[in-house]
């Protein structure tokens, strides 16, 4: 079972009293406590890769939840509002055995694959926990959150053993609005309560205090200056991507699209980012990271590529009158995507389970963590990213110029680099282009504001017409070359030029809306915090 968790974590002292939390806005009532002793065994590699990730692993007994608990931050693109959520997958504890040494189920073994990367699992930490929980209430008897008061006893496993006590209370929403917190949170700071030091009980007994919180990076605010912030975005956002490939592991092993798609982004993201800040990076790092990104993005495409090309195909076939599909043209095309489609499966698969692919995540942890304590200066990174939208300005230029001379055939790529001479090709180029201006400006919004986001609107509108032109053009190709199988087998070729017409007409009116979207990234608006 998965859900998602949202709650937050305060430390309070010994002799804390808790206030009144139903005086906050929609609750009512606050129930009389439950007591519970929970006892819990926490798990890990010895090179605690997990609780480096804020991923917490556990066998607990006791309480109404009893079982195998697995923890991971929600991942990036959830609501506002659940900001330091995260998921949790559960299990029955008869699915382990039973001791101090139980083995973790299975199925979790498959969700941590990116985190162990072949290093064994083992007990880190013991905790025991003697919770008061109370339930707080609407006035309909609704409950709104779980309100617990920890008192922890814990220690670590191995070698050298230490023991810690603390007494921390959480909050958890239950069907509550997420302002619930901000209320409740203000009742707990003004009775002397103060935002946890940690993340997570096992993070204190193992004494992995966080030097920034994620929510204070991705806002550019903290201590420091200026030059201090701005780097902290860009650094905060390679962590970002760092993350998004990991949590997305499990479900691109499971062949989830949007996991695979949403993989390949993040390597996109965090290969050009790499790109074009280079200038403040230890190239001998990145420069290699940089291939191994390409690598893995490349083996993605070639399956979202298939999967994206497959489902629009196909909804144009269906969208034709019957008596104009003629043939097996629905058959041919599935079986030609089919085929693209197992073979992309198999070397997603086999790149996952490389060495290759665990080394890579083992390089970008070390780069997250160099990139962490440097600094830069935000008129030099503003001024990368202004190199980068100027490149997008001359591309949809030369693009420009090209639509006044004779079109030459449709080809996905130039034939050789930085050399193109079809209109089809250069719009691919810009497309390109426009994604690593939108990726840089992305990773400033922190130094940029409203203006940056601005920015980066402009830029994946631009992305959405290029990249549907681009679709036509692959689609065009498939269908050129599918057709002619069908010719060759003897078959009536009409409905693939048919097809073919069709997407010709739909790629001309896509660029309808070019010169718009030109205006908007060309704004001053849209640049002048880029200096």
């Amino acid at each position: 079972m998965r859900q998602l968790e949202v709650e937050r974590k305060y430390d309070v002292e010994p002799d804390f009293v808790l206030p009144d939390l139903s005086s906050a806005p929609g609750a009512a009532s606050l129930d009389e406590p439950v007591e519970h002793e929970l006892d819990a065994t926490y798990y890990d590699t010895d090179e605690l890769h997990l609780s480096r990730h804020r991923v917490t692993l556990r066998r607990r007994a006791g309480g109404h939840d009893a079982g195998w608990h697995l923890k991971r931050p929600a991942g990036a693109g959830g609501a506002p509002e659940h900001h330091g959520a995260r998921t949790e997958l559960r299990a029955p504890l008869d699915e382990g055995d039973g001791a101090e040494r139980a083995e973790p189920p299975a199925s979790f073994a498959e969700e941590l694959r990116a985190l162990t990367r072949g290093h064994p699992l083992r007990p880190v930490a013991g905790i025991r926990t003697r919770r008061l929980e109370r339930v707080l209430r609407s006035g309909s008897g609704d409950a709104l959150a779980e309100v617990c008061d920890d008192h922890v006893t814990a220690h670590t496993y191995g070698d050298a053993v230490t023991a810690r006590e603390w007494r921390e209370v959480e909050v958890e929403l239950v069907e509550g609005p997420p302002g619930l917190l901000d209320a409740t949170e203000r009742l707990l700071l003004d009775a002397g309560a103060r935002p946890a030091a940690y993340g997570s009980k096992l993070a204190r007994t193992l004494d992995l205090r966080p030097s920034r919180t994620p929510e204070a990076a991705r806002s550019g605010r903290g201590s420091g200056s200026d030059e201090e912030r701005a780097w902290s975005a860009v650094a905060t956002y390679i962590a970002d991507q760092r993350d998004a490939i990991i949590t997305l592991d499990p479900g691109v092993r499971r062949g989830d699209p949007e996991a695979v798609h949403q993989m390949r982004v993040a390597c996109r993201r965090l290969r050009s980012t790499l790109r074009t800040f280079r200038p403040f990076l230890d190239r001998a790092r990145t420069d290699p990271l940089g291939v191994e990104l390409r690598w893995l993005a490349g083996d993605l495409g070639l399956l979202r590529d298939s999967q994206v090309q497959a489902e629009g195909l196909r909804a144009a076939i269906a969208a034709e009158p019957t008596e104009l599909v003629i043939g097996p043209v629905e058959r041919r095309i599935s079986d030609h995507f089919a085929a693209e489609a197992e073979q992309a499966r198999g070397r997603v698969a086999a790149a996952l389970d490389s060495p290759r692919y665990a080394t890579l995540l083992d390089n970008l942890d070390a780069l997250v963590e160099a990139t962490a304590g440097q600094e830069a200066g935000a008129a030099g990174l503003r001024r990368r990213a202004r190199k980068a939208l100027r490149r997008v300005d001359r591309r949809l230029d030369h693009a420009a110029a090209l639509s006044t001379r004779p079109r030459a055939t449709p080809s996905v790529t130039p034939p050789l680099p930085g050399v193109v001479r079809d209109r089809s090709a250069a719009l691919h180029e810009a497309r390109k282009a426009a994604k690593r201006a939108r990726y840089a400006a992305e990773a400033l919004t922190a130094v940029g504001g409203k203006d940056a986001r601005r920015l980066v609107r402009a830029l994946k509108r631009l992305q959405k017409v290029l990249g549907a032109h681009q679709d036509s053009v692959v689609a065009r190709q498939t269908l050129r070359d599918v057709g002619v199988r069908a010719h060759l087998d003897q078959e009536n070729a009409f409905t693939y030029g048919l097809l073919h017409a069709r997407e010709q007409a739909a790629a001309e009116r896509v660029l309808e809306d070019l010169p718009a979207v030109e205006r908007a990234i060309r704004r001053r608006k849209a640049r002048r915090w880029l200096g």
